[in-house]
């Protein structure tokens, strides 16, 4: 029957929206757009909808599901914007969403402690996220709102136009349709269904095209001879018997290259026969479970059924073990620092440093970096054994192994625990103790995507030559200033005080000269009113003597214009209270000549502009503004 629906009849009340905990919630949403309940029916669905969301949501994120477009993300963030739509419904133009999460909490809190524990985070990441969405509402709305305008009596809205909705501008299909729907309008979802298999078919030849995997008989040699044996894991090198040779490359039975998957690039080397010797700069999937060797031209020559010595760069696969490893020390490392909402969104494993993507909504903090690594080469150091080994599903769930939601796993997984804190699914290759990893340092931190971070580091000798670069760098900048290393902050901090102190002398002596302009720019005034061009001064120098020639003698108005050093352009007019004529209207048109605009102001006006090229002509049209020709 339902636990609220229970719940009414134990209260004696009609409906679930009159049970105490729904009150509430309809209070605080009603106090919070500015609407009452039960005032019409249709504003009480949007209500009712608000306060439903809202409690929805604020479990959820406590229970560490994250906004995204995958899998319970995706549901979540449908969740929450249906809420946001349905406040915009109610004329609210501020967020609300976190004020209804903080009713959440204050109704249901006491019974449910971790509410309360998670508050201050669930609030930061339901408010960020109403933000982002307000703003795809205005623009998806304003355009669907265009169409839906357009259509006859009893026509469907286009799938293309949902698509283009969904596709360009981030308006999910549920929110199209629901829109359309409250105009009696139809959504072409079959259309819309056939745009996006259009597209996704395009990405497909997109990828098929850069791996080669059209090319080949890749089944052919699956039915035959079955998936590759991969021997990597324990070997640099071995020998197998070649299977197919083509321009895509080569085809063992068994090979210790792994093949790019997972994050982590594929291997490179060399495979050797009795009659050739080829060079392999990849390692790909040529289908499921078959190694491709993409080589370059054969010297000699190859030929199917011979045996081959297949040897893979034994130095760049220690590398690329050390970061791959990495990545998992780093992931927990996260998960420590920032909560357990940090879930891994993409890697990048290669020789020369890592890329780790993980779901997370505000930049990280200098201090939470530092944080970050301090804990990995704090676990790396400890040196703890890595263990990677295949058991059932059921045993790493047991381990508490991370898997990756919505990916498919089958009955036996491979389990890769990296030390005494880190486990998770990954068939990846891992070094046999963290301390092989070495220094892991972190170079940078950015974004990628709503809610998606991503950070690079380096590991091992790559992060030795971080350190000789930046020490390097230290040093020429030491030289540079003429000052030791150590000191090279004091140094750069006094230069930049003289420069500063040069700067403020020069611009003085500028204006002192500009001054000295004043008079003779007087001089030759026509009918009291100057025009002229002084490219000696930068724009505040060019106003201040804009204004000494204006309070000269026998001058009612002055309009003076400046190709400046750094690019642009600057022109200033300046008038008296009893001119009879208005600043703003004397470069009115002069800055639309040279590109620029600026606040029109009757005594004083300053404008810029882009294009110093068409500046006579731009004080010719102030000369004309001000009833002089030249």
């Amino acid at each position: 029957a339902g636990l609220e629906r229970m719940l009414s009849v134990l209260q004696g009340v009609d409906s679930v929206w009159e049970t105490d905990e729904f009150v509430e919630l309809l209070a605080a949403a009603s106090r919070l757009t500015g609407v009452a309940h039960g005032a019409d029916p249709r504003t009480d669905v949007s209500l009712r909808i608000l306060a439903d969301h809202a409690r929805s949501t604020t479990f959820l994120i406590s229970d560490g599901v994250f906004p995204s477009n995958e899998a319970r993300g995706y549901v979540l963030r449908r969740i929450l914007r249906r809420a946001v739509r349905h406040a915009f419904l109610l004329g609210v133009d501020e967020p609300v969403m976190a004020g209804m999460v903080d009713a959440v909490v204050e109704v249901m809190g006491p019974d449910y402690p971790e509410l309360v524990r998670d508050h201050a985070y669930v609030r930061d990441v339901v408010a960020r996220e109403e933000l982002r969405f307000r703003e795809t509402l205005r623009t998806g709305q304003n355009i669907l709102d265009q169409h839906l305008a357009r259509l006859e009596a009893g026509e469907a809205l286009p799938g293309e136009i949902a698509f283009q909705l969904h596709d360009t501008y981030g308006f999910p299909l549920e929110l199209t349709a629901e829109i359309a729907a409250e105009r009696g309008v139809a959504v072409d979802t079959e259309g819309f269904a056939a745009a996006m298999a259009a597209q996704q078919e395009r990405a497909k030849a997109a990828r098929r095209v850069a791996t080669g995997a059209d090319e080949g008989p890749w089944a052919e040699l699956l039915d035959e001879f079955g998936e590759t044996d991969f021997i990597g894991r324990d070997e640099v090198s071995g020998t197998g018997r070649v299977l197919w040779v083509g321009e895509a490359g080569v085809v063992l039975d068994r090979t210790p290259f792994y093949a790019e998957s997972g994050g982590q690039v594929g291997d490179t080397g060399v495979i050797r026969t009795d009659t050739g010797e080829v060079r392999v700069v990849d390692t790909r999937y040529a289908a499921p479970g078959l190694h491709l060797h993409v080589v370059e031209p054969i010297e000699g020559s190859i030929e199917v059924g011979q045996l081959a010595v297949a040897t893979i760069d034994a130095e760049r696969r220690a590398a690329i073990r050390r970061n791959h490893t990495a990545t998992h020390i780093l992931h927990w490392a996260l998960r420590e620092v920032l909560g357990d909402h940090v879930k891994q969104q993409g890697s990048y494993v290669g020789p020369d440093r890592l890329r780790f993507d993980f779901s997370h909504f505000e930049a990280l903090t200098p201090d939470q970096i530092e944080a970050v690594e301090d804990l990995a080469n704090r676990e790396i150091l400890d040196n703890a054994p890595v263990r990677h080994f295949e058991t059932t599903m059921e045993r790493a769930r047991e381990l508490g192994a991370i898997a990756f939601f919505g990916d498919k796993y089958g009955d036996i997984v491979r389990v890769l625990e990296a030390g005494r804190h880190s486990v998770e699914l990954c068939g990846g290759t891992h070094v046999r103790a963290l301390g092989d990893i070495g220094l892991l340092h972190i170079v940078s931190e950015g974004s990628i995507g709503s809610n998606i971070r991503r950070v690079e580091a380096v590991t091992g000798l790559e992060s030795l030559a971080v350190l000789r670069r930046a020490e390097g760098l230290v040093a020429r900048a030491a030289e540079a200033v003429g000052v030791p290393p150590d000191e090279l902050v004091e140094g750069i901090e006094k230069r930049l005080a003289e420069a500063k102190a040069v700067r403020a002398e020069l611009e003085q002596l500028k204006r002192q000269l500009a001054a000295a302009q004043a008079p003779r720019l007087a001089a030759e005034a026509v009918d009291g009113v100057v025009v002229a061009r002084v490219d000696e001064l930068d724009r505040d120098g060019l106003r201040e003597l804009a204004v000494s020639v204006r309070d000269q003698p026998g001058v009612r108005a002055v309009v003076l214009g400046a190709a400046l050093e750094g690019g642009g352009v600057a022109l200033v007019s300046a008038v008296t209270p009893d001119s009879g004529l208005d600043a703003g209207e004397l470069i009115a048109e002069a800055k639309k000549t040279v590109g620029g605009g600026g606040r029109p102001a009757p005594d004083l006006a300053v404008a810029g502009g882009r294009d110093p090229e068409r500046l006579d002509e731009a004080l010719d049209q102030a000369r004309a503004a001000a009833g002089l020709t030249r």
